[in-house]
């Protein structure tokens, strides 16, 4: 498949109807320019999750993510900004740092703004990967939130806006160092995506996934640059 090609299928959604060889062809694509890149700070707008790398492909089930299509990091950095269709909305989820995928990108769209849909995606995402993290961090209002769930339930919660809220066992460097801010926990318990640089170990690529089966990544080709 030529670059022109992988272009017309990007163009006009096709990708959701890939075979076998051209999936495997997009995949070595990702992987050989992946290789190429180096770690960089992610800025996820305030809300991701943190799954490891060695289980990650639960989240796709767990958060109903569909049409996966392989990308770099470098690609789906600013997934936020990336058109899409109808209610198909992009989701990012990174190459391996440090252990560690991030999910982010249109995370209120795909989730919603409830606290019971948000604790009850991150049981389903720690349910089918062992353990999730959720940090959502609102720097103008001055809120924070980070959990922990493994297997399917949630391990440690901490909410903090006037005063800090946390339920369930602390970690010994909580009580140690007293930590309870998100930048704090993220980089405790897995990545910060701030403070990704050199000296983060990077395996693999990417993905950007659609919150819709069989709409395929029309309107997306300004993603790939080849």
């Amino acid at each position: 498949m030529i670059h022109s090609r992988l272009g017309e299928l990007i163009t006009t959604g096709l990708t959701d109807r890939l075979d076998r060889r051209d999936r495997m062809l997009l995949k070595r694509r990702a992987g050989i320019k992946s290789a190429g890149d180096s770690p960089f700070p992610l800025d996820p707008r305030g809300w991701w999750y943190a799954v490891p790398g060695e289980t990650y492909d639960g989240a796709f089930e767990a958060l109903g993510l569909h049409d996966g299509f392989p990308v770099t990091l470098d690609e789906g950095a600013d997934v936020e900004d990336l058109p899409f269709r109808e209610d198909a909305v992009p989701v990012f989820v990174t190459p391996e740092l440090d252990g560690w995928r991030l999910l982010f990108g249109n995370l209120p769209d795909l989730v919603g703004l409830d606290w019971d849909a948000w604790m009850a995606a991150v049981e389903r995402l720690s349910a089918l990967c062992g353990e999730a993290q959720m940090f959502f961090e609102d720097g103008a209002g001055g809120t924070g939130l980070w959990v922990v769930a493994r297997d399917g339930r949630i391990r440690r919660r901490c909410a903090a806006q006037n005063d800090v809220d946390c339920s369930g066992d602390p970690f010994p460097w909580e009580e140690h160092g007293g930590t309870t801010t998100v930048a704090q926990a993220c980089a405790r318990l897995s990545v910060n995506p701030g403070d990704i640089g050199a000296s983060t170990r990077m395996r693999g690529h990417g993905w950007l996934a659609l919150s819709r089966p069989g709409i395929g990544h029309e309107n997306l080709n300004a993603l790939v640059r080849l």
